[in-house]
């Protein structure tokens, strides 16, 4: 059964004003917002409103015990005008399940995916059509109710808010691969996407863009011979002709891209292997000749290659490439995501 949704229309959209043809990704925001409260044990009536200010007390916990959660996923357009998502149910399952690590209430998926599916019923317009671009979805949610207390809260939001937006990254990126700092811990939330994680990656990040470097190549906490993720992102390392990444954890999220990768590569002939990725294999390899690529996989960039990473004080460059598995398995996934081929795999979910 529908979920009961109330709908307050903006009265003028803003959406001429929007260049769609040079579109930052993430700053330019839809007409419209989806809003649904929890309080007294119970989800509320969704509200779609126009995209405004949340009003907070100050002694929301939000502010003071982090309880933030959130998910990414986009919508799409195809040649003949057609709205799309690619598995959206596995980010809502993904935003359950780190709202159960922070003892957040996890929404209903019927909820969740009917708010979600008519928010961009209103707000259809907004899709792009340009090659590459799509509408960036943001689903967050995070504390509400009151109180200095060290303690879970009792009153809770989730929003959904919309950007069209234009390709994530532009061009490879050069990583430095950290020694220092960890970006997740055993026991912790690093499998979960909690806000506080991303907080807590900005400062080694900027030491590393001040030292000429784009992003950091996260090891494991306790060795850090480990790498594990790339930025926000998972990591894939091809050595010869096998694909690698490391197996989920605690420490590692378990990404929507990252298995949609390994799917359509194995399906494609590629062979690839899920284990621990040492620091010192990475470098052997780049050392000698092995190493063919390295990428991040996530929703917003999708596959983002690396040009070269640094380590000790060392920097090694990787190849260039005719068709290198970075372009091939793109080209897959985004043709599934906007409906230019078949879906095999029953990934694209037509609104």
């Amino acid at each position: 059964m529908k979920s009961h949704i109330e709908i307050q229309l903006i009265e003028k959209s803003k959406i001429d004003s929007v260049d769609f043809n040079n579109l930052p990704f993430g700053s330019v925001f839809s007409d419209h917002m989806l809003e649904i409260d929890f309080k007294d044990g119970a989800w509320q009536t969704p509200i779609i409103k126009p995209y405004s200010p949340i009003t907070l007390d100050p002694s929301a916990k939000i502010f003071h015990y982090g309880q933030s959660i959130f998910e990414g996923m986009k919508a799409y357009k195809d040649a003949e005008g057609k709205m799309m998502l690619f598995r959206p149910l596995e980010n809502c399952r993904r935003l359950n399940k780190s709202a159960e690590r922070l003892v957040i209430p996890q929404i209903p998926e019927d909820v969740f995916m009917d708010g979600l599916k008519k928010l961009l019923e209103v707000d259809s317009d907004w899709i792009p059509t340009n090659e590459g671009s799509s509408l960036y979805i943001r689903p967050f949610m995070f504390a509400t109710g009151n109180g200095f207390h060290a303690s879970p809260a009792n009153a809770y939001k989730l929003v959904i808010c919309t950007a069209p937006s234009g390709a994530y990254f532009a061009g490879k990126v050069k990583v430095l691969i950290e020694e220092k700092y960890a970006r997740a811990a055993n026991g912790g939330v690093g499998f979960a996407k909690a806000g506080g994680n991303y907080a807590a990656q900005f400062y080694p990040t900027q030491l590393a863009i001040e030292k000429g470097y784009n992003q950091v190549i996260w090891t494991d906490d306790n060795s850090h011979q480990f790498i594990e993720e790339a930025g926000a992102m998972n990591i894939f390392v091809r050595i010869n002709d096998t694909l690698i990444t490391s197996p989920t954890s605690d420490r590692i999220l378990d990404g929507i891209t990252r298995k949609s990768i390994l799917q359509i590569a194995e399906d494609a002939g590629i062979k690839t292997e899920v284990r621990k990725i040492s620091v010192g294999e990475v470098v052997e390899a780049a050392k000698n000749g092995n190493l063919k690529e390295m990428f991040g996989a996530g929703t917003a960039a999708v596959i983002s290659p690396i040009a070269g990473f640094g380590y000790q004080e060392n920097d090694y460059d990787l190849p260039e490439l005719e068709n290198p598995f970075a372009s091939q398995l793109k080209k897959k996934i985004t043709d599934i995501q906007t409906n230019k081929v078949e879906d095999p795999y029953g990934w694209r979910v037509f609104l």
